[in-house]
């Protein structure tokens, strides 16, 4: 049996953050944490880019534009939503993880999805500095993964061509 074991090394990864600002202490709070972790694991800050976006449901599309330009390793996705008293909890956070799980899919690219669902402030603020870190260390093993499979399937390919 072949294992592939987990690679936390982020050096030379190329990482895209966005963060929704609706509920932005809590948005803020989340981004410190998560590039000081980034930056712990080797990932150099000039390899970060930061989008900001008004809230959950624009997360997507900023994603899926930073996923087409292939500058990217792994993206990380940061908010909150928090439950008011109508459905549009229900909404937003349904449609936001779909669409970052769309994006991630779609264009073959790691997401992490740190983007808090939570029935109170305090749900969200005893969650920050958990999410956020396994975020990050979720961004940096996916890409060191799926880097070192594209490469193997690179390497077949080129042992068929050879064969021929």
């Amino acid at each position: 049996m072949n294992t592939i074991q987990p690679e936390h090394n982020g050096a030379g990864l190329r990482i895209g953050i966005v963060q929704a600002r609706f509920s932005n202490e809590i948005g803020s709070a989340m981004l410190k944490v998560c590039t000081e972790k980034l930056i712990a694991l080797g990932v150099n800050t000039d390899d970060i880019t930061v989008a900001t976006v008004p809230g959950a449901l624009e997360v997507p599309l900023i994603l899926q534009n930073m996923a087409s330009s292939q500058q990217y390793d792994a993206l990380i996705a940061i908010g909150a939503v928090i439950r008011g008293e109508t459905y549009h909890f229900e909404l937003v956070s349904n449609e936001s993880g779909a669409g970052v799980t769309r994006v991630g899919l779609d264009f073959n690219i790691p997401i992490a999805n740190a983007i808090l669902t939570t029935e109170n402030d305090e749900q969200a603020h005893v969650r920050i500095e958990e999410k956020a870190s396994d975020a990050a260390l979720v961004a940096v093993e996916c890409a060191n993964l799926v880097n070192l499979l594209l490469e193997e399937q690179l390497e077949v390919f080129e042992e068929d061509d050879d064969q021929e």
